[in-house]
């Protein structure tokens, strides 16, 4: 899986699922003050990324995540991991 196809997905369901506008998702965004995700929605994005990309996430590793591009990035170096 490519990064632009992780970009893909996760933009996705954060439109879909989250109704999340998609001008607002880019790479510099802040996931608590530009998308405004709360904890509580980041509980539901760790679940639907371990859904979508079948890996388990580590919660002293999600602490550090705070822009879409960390998150990206992290979910792209797990995809690499189990191919």
């Amino acid at each position: 899986m490519s990064r632009e196809d992780v970009v893909k997905t996760v933009n996705s369901f954060l439109i879909e699922d989250f109704e999340i506008e998609a001008s607002v998702i880019v790479e510099e965004a802040d996931l608590a003050k530009d998308i405004g995700i709360d904890s509580l929605d980041f509980v539901d994005i760790v679940v639907a990324v371990e859904n979508h990309f079948g890996f388990k996430l580590k919660i002293e590793d999600i602490k550090a995540i705070t822009t879409m591009s960390q998150l990206y990035d992290y979910i792209y170096a797990h995809t690499q991991k189990s191919e």
